[in-house]
This record gives structure tokens, C-alpha cells and sequence, in this order.
């Protein structure tokens, strides 16, 4: 039975982290799915750097690894294997691993990696068409908001112009009739 079989994908989704905005996959997390010491994944890597251009794989400064570990609260525990900064593999970048790292396991979670980015890529440009429809109905609602207030306002005048037609208003008028003195 391979290693591929009890890789969820839970488990890889909860691997995949935004750096520099980009979603990547750390070294270590990588080199635990295939089996293999971060080292041999690193020292791999570095033999056919030239394969891995920066859109690839990029190695984190110290600040993002300072404040990747703050951020994840990155216990003494799972500091271990982070002495140095780790590598960041794009989705392009794991894609290349699976021709430097060529074992069968390897290949397998490769090909279970690559399917769970091409989903999650999947869902966001659904949730991206979702997003810019709702947009676009609540333009469309605010016009027509804007458009019943300016009728209360017109009607609101036609009701008062009714109630003053009704209702006018009574000037004071001098009294018919005997007027008396006052002695």
C-alpha cells in the first residue's frame, strides 16, 4: 500500500500557505508526504536549481519566516527542521519535483497535489463570479433605491398638495353683524 493512499486531502490543503501572495507548499511538508529527509528534498532541488525559477520556488527571508512562525504559533517541536529558511514551492514548483524527486510515491502525491491546487483554483474563480454578480445586484438595487426615494419624495409633495387643496388654510375675517359701542 503507498504513502499516497492515507494522504487526504485535508491534510494537503491544510499544508498550502500564502507567501509573498502566492499559495505555496513548504519544503518539509512536502519531504513528508514523499517519504523522504528535507534535506535529500532540499539537496535535490539545489542540483537542478535551474529548474526552478522564482515563480517556482523561492526561499523565505528571515522576516516571512519570523512571521510565518508567529503567525502558525510554531511550537520548540516543530521548529525542528527549521533552523534554515525553508523553500516555498508554487503549485509550478511542485509540479517540477516530481521530475527532480523521482520515485513512484513521489509521482503519486504529485499528481494528488496538483489536482487539490487545480480545485481550490476552481472554487475561488466560482466564488469570484458569485462575488462579482452580487456586485452587480447591489448597484443595481442601490439605483433603484435611489430611484423609489426620489418617487416618495414626488409623491410626499403630490399628498401635501392635496391635503393644502382639502384643508386650505382659514384667514382671520371681520365679523358681520351690529357692531357695538363700547361706552
Amino acid at each position: 500500500m503507498s504513502r499516497y493512499l492515507t494522504l487526504t486531502d485535508d491534510k494537503v490543503i491544510n499544508k498550502i500557505y500564502t507567501i509573498r501572495e502566492k499559495k505555496v507548499m513548504l519544503d518539509r511538508d512536502l519531504a513528508e508526504m514523499y517519504g523522504v529527509e528535507t534535506s535529500q528534498l532540499k539537496r535535490q532541488v539545489k542540483r537542478n536549481i535551474d529548474r526552478f525559477p522564482e515563480d517556482f520556488m523561492f526561499e523565505m527571508n528571515k522576516e516571512e519566516l519570523q512571521n510565518w512562525r508567529s503567525q502558525f504559533g510554531i511550537s520548540n517541536e516543530d521548529k525542528m527542521g527549521l533552523r534554515y529558511a525553508p523553500f516555498c514551492f508554487t503549485e509550478q514548483g511542485i509540479a517540477m519535483l516530481s521530475s527532480v524527486l523521482s520515485s513512484k510515491t513521489a509521482i503519486e502525491v504529485n499528481i494528488k497535489i496538483i489536482r487539490i491546487f487545480t480545485r481550490i483554483r476552481e472554487i475561488l474563480l466560482t466564488h469570484k463570479d458569485v462575488l462579482l454578480k452580487m456586485e452587480l445586484l447591489e448597484k443595481t438595487m442601490l439605483k433603484q433605491n435611489e430611484i423609489t426615494n426620489k418617487h416618495e419624495e414626488e409623491i410626499q409633495l403630490i399628498f401635501n398638495a392635496l391635503k393644502r387643496l382639502l384643508d386650505p388654510p382659514q384667514e382671520p375675517r371681520e365679523p358681520i353683524g351690529y357692531k357695538t359701542k363700547n361706552i
